[in-house]
């Protein structure tokens, strides 16, 4: 009965057959017939009939899906067939879904790391792994997110040594996934990684990887003391090269060991010391960052403590937004470039409360400034919270935004607020 619903030219019946091999007739007779019906199907068909068989669970159908995976020449029945391999797969299967991250076509791809990460074979993991030694640096990267994707704690040593992979992208991938499943115990060996990571974007997120196992720690004022700890055992120069990852961990401690290194007469340590607390994740700092914007020697290190100022200064870290906004007021009359005004402008749109909306707004008659305080503006605007219970004040700045901004965003973002409209933020690609 079954075989003949798969078999109706109606939708709706085969789908009703599809879910009547998904629960019915338990056994490996019942399940060896229906899959032997997947060479009679069309490719729609195969694909409802491939889903059903992974669903139903039982090995028996294994041969079948293979050798439709090795038939079709149909992308889509391939991808069902390599989906429903990973739900039956043995051993061999494990590493035939490996071969084809690594060689197959883009959709084949794709479907073999779904498969792997949820495929429930107890040799999974283990042959991933085994991979890991010796497969090509994209393929390495590939595996190493299904191991995290797996959540697979046994993987940790691994993920520590690929760290200091003589390739970027798996140094990356490895920290990644450390932030991901690492726990206090790996905190040494991510501050490894950071240290082998090459200056720039990927030390950066090398950096906050780490961090975001530091921050597992409940307590915010201990959340630096695992770092702190796993430095006593660095060179003087590793530990000097760690001071702007511990500025991003934050804590009483670790403001100790960076305000020494400010205070050093080495240029070195100074300018490290500097740039940590530059990166300190609230601003409790902000007294200090507004002394040294003001007393540093170099213009350099001026700017840099400036530009610390105007990002800590409309964080989410418990003060006011009247408090915020006073930072922010307080840090622009101190700077000297359009630059880090424009920056300002751009950032008072974080504090939402109507009188941000009153201190950027006169910037709009300023040329100079006015396509950041547009931006802002509609920023503002896009919190319904804020903007309907002051909707007559909203509507004559937006009117303004309007008459200025040449930006087809910012005027259509404008437009809909005005009328009580949604507008929703683009998803950025995946290449972004």
């Amino acid at each position: 009965m079954v075989v003949e619903l798969l078999a109706d030219k109606d939708k709706d019946v085969r789908a009703l057959g599809f879910d009547q091999v998904r629960s019915s007739a338990p056994g490996e007779h019942a399940t060896l017939e229906f899959a032997a019906h997947l060479r009679k199907l069309s490719p729609e068909g195969q694909i409802g009939l491939l889903s059903a068989l992974a669903d139903r669970g039982d090995p028996a159908a294994r041969d079948e899906v293979l050798a439709i995976l090795n038939s079709t020449r149909d992308e889509g029945v391939k991808t069902a067939a390599i989906a429903a391999i990973g739900a039956l797969a043995n051993p061999a299967d494990v590493q035939l879904l490996i071969k084809l991250v690594a060689t197959g076509a883009h959709a084949e791809k794709a479907a073999a790391r779904a498969s792997l990460t949820t495929c429930s074979n107890d040799e999974a993991v283990k042959s991933i792994r085994a991979e890991l030694i010796h497969a090509p640096a994209p393929v390495r990267v590939a595996l190493i997110e299904i191991l995290v994707m797996r959540r697979a704690l046994e993987v940790l040593p691994d993920l520590l040594q690929a760290t200091a992979d003589d390739d970027g992208t798996v140094r990356s991938a490895a920290m990644s996934g450390l932030g991901q499943l690492a726990g206090a115990e790996e905190i040494p060996g991510m501050v490894q990684g950071v240290l082998r990571a090459t200056p720039g974007s990927e030390r950066q997120a090398a950096e906050r990887s780490l961090l975001v196992v530091c921050n597992r720690v409940m307590n915010t004022d201990e959340q630096a003391e695992p770092l702190l700890d796993a430095m006593t055992s660095l060179s003087d120069v590793d530990q000097q090269a760690i001071l702007p990852t511990l500025g991003r961990a934050g804590g009483v401690r670790a403001l100790q060991a960076i305000e020494s290194a400010i205070a050093d007469q080495d240029p070195i340590k100074h300018d490290l010391g500097l740039r940590a607390i530059c990166n300190w994740p609230n601003a409790t700092v902000a007294p200090r960052l507004i002394d040294l914007a003001k007393s540093e020697e170099h213009d350099a290190h001026r700017a840099l403590a400036l530009r610390a100022l105007i990002r800590v200064a409309p964080l989410a870290d418990g003060r006011t937004d009247e408090e915020k906004l006073a930072l922010l007021q307080q840090v622009m009359a101190m700077c000297t470039r359009d630059q880090e005004r424009q920056l300002i402008l751009q950032r008072a749109a974080a504090i939402r409360s109507l009188e941000a909306l009153r201190f950027v707004t006169p910037y709009l008659d300023q040329p100079t400034f006015a396509p950041q305080a547009c931006e802002a503006i509609v920023e503002l605007a896009h919190h319904r919270g804020l903007r309907e219970p002051n909707k007559a004040e909203f509507d004559a700045v937006l009117d303004r935004v309007l008459e200025i901004s040449q930006d087809p965003t910012v005027r259509d973002r404008a437009t809909r607020y005005k009328n009580g409209q949604t507008w929703s933020r683009p998803r950025p690609s995946r290449a972004q």
